[in-house]
């Protein structure tokens, strides 16, 4: 109880995540009588970090920071409106197009949601699209960072959850192609019977130039999932050539990258580790902590008291995951609530590869649904919304997701074939 306690009083003051998992610690060993456990608090932090799989995340934030500054989005989105521009309501593709493409580099959610909802809402609101339709396609759009490889997301699974982060990147394709199917639906539905803009393609000079620039990024996941699927690197070793190419691309290609602006580049990247890092080892040490009181064998027991069904316990999971989601953010969630509710998992027989794609999805919810999820706040900030407007518009494309992931649940062969054949 005052674990639980420890937990609200901190996050409602404003406590960094880390702070709040490192006392919550502290509370529960002296609430349990494993003080003697205090000593060993610093090994269990070292331990928990040294693992050559965190190396996979400053690389891909790179990867990232780069694409950024080198002008990405908007090459991405003339390559976009050369294939999806001319249909009726064509930017609407054409954002969540561009969004695909992009999430297959940026891999964060909320980057990926602050990005283009400068880019895109404003243009679309030019050509005549509601600007609360504009930020709701902005967002769900966001969504796929990360689902689609390389996802941070997964690499931050697969660390805490000791499961190989090559076929976890593998597992979230057709599951993220699935969800751009069902967000593209929604935007059909809205044409047909709420009406939008006829299709124009944006002005094109020499439509395969943009196409070819507009498309040059999309080799670095290309060449990432190749070399993983052929065994040929490690992801670790997949994030360092992608960080190479992305500084080639933007340095050599597109000349909008220079060397003046690495060390903030690479300070970026440090901070951000940093926090990542900071939230996986505290995380692991409360696990760690739980362990020692059978905490995770007694929610099994519980769970299993409830149902016996693989399926219903995958929907409470949902529940769990989007309700925690509502109140942090997403990697905060992931890494509280995978060396716990894991086990559960194993004991009902669940794929721990599928249920990676299970909890990745249950926390991209939080991030666009109040009181807390920063997508939201972002995009009512860069579109000037009030929040009732934008969650109305999003709700459809929520629905959307929400069935998406009922399917992927129902059939865990969506997250386990492509891995299969690695």
């Amino acid at each position: 109880m005052m674990t639980s306690v420890t937990f609200f009083v901190t996050l409602l003051i404003g406590l960094p995540i880390f702070i709040t998992l490192l006392l919550g610690t502290l509370v529960f060993l002296w609430q349990t009588d494993l003080t003697v456990l205090m000593s060993s608090l610093p090994i269990q932090l070292y331990g928990s970090l040294n693992q050559n799989g965190l190396l996979a995340i400053p690389l891909f934030m790179l990867v990232g920071e780069l694409m950024n500054k080198g002008g990405l989005t908007s090459r991405l989105m003339n390559a976009a409106d050369v294939f999806v521009g001319g249909f009726k309501g064509g930017l609407a593709y054409v954002n969540l197009l561009t969004n695909a493409m992009a999430a297959s580099i940026l891999g964060s959610a909320t980057a990926q949601i602050a990005v283009m909802s400068r880019l895109m809402v404003p243009t679309m609101v030019e050509k005549g699209y509601k600007k609360e339709f504009s930020a709701a396609v902005t967002m769900a759009g966001g969504l796929l960072g990360p689902i689609i490889p390389p996802s941070m997301l997964m690499i931050i699974y697969g660390v805490v959850a000791y499961q190989p982060i090559s076929a976890l990147f593998i597992a979230g394709i057709l599951p993220g192609l699935l969800i751009i199917a069902g967000f593209a639906l929604v935007i059909f539905l809205t044409g047909l019977f709420a009406g939008l803009p006829s299709g124009e393609h944006l002005k094109h000079k020499n439509i395969r130039q943009e196409l070819v620039s507009g498309l040059l990024p999309g080799t670095i996941p290309l060449v990432v999932i190749v070399c993983i699927i052929s065994g040929v690197m490690t992801p670790t070793e997949a994030g360092a050539i992608a960080s190479i190419l992305a500084f080639i691309i933007g340095a050599v290609v597109y000349r909008s990258i220079s060397l003046k602006e690495l060390p903030a580049i690479f300070a970026s990247v440090a901070l951000n580790t940093a926090t990542i890092t900071g939230l996986i080892a505290t995380a692991s040490v409360f696990g760690w902590a739980l362990s020692f009181e059978a905490v995770p064998d007694m929610l099994v027991a519980w769970i299993s008291g409830i149902t016996t069904s693989p399926l219903l316990f995958l929907m409470l999971v949902y529940v769990l995951v989007i309700l925690l989601g509502m109140f942090l953010e997403s990697i905060s969630v992931m890494i509280v609530i995978v060396p716990i509710i894991l086990p559960a998992a194993i004991s009902f027989g669940i794929d721990p590869i599928h249920f990676g794609v299970i909890i990745s999805l249950a926390t991209l919810i939080g991030l666009v649904t109040p009181p807390v999820g920063p997508g939201l706040y972002i995009a009512m900030t860069s579109a000037n919304l009030p929040m009732g407007a934008l969650f109305k518009a999003m709700l459809p494309f929520l629905a959307s997701m929400l069935i998406c992931m009922l399917i992927i649940a129902v059939f865990p062969a969506i997250s386990l074939w492509l891995p299969s054949l690695m």
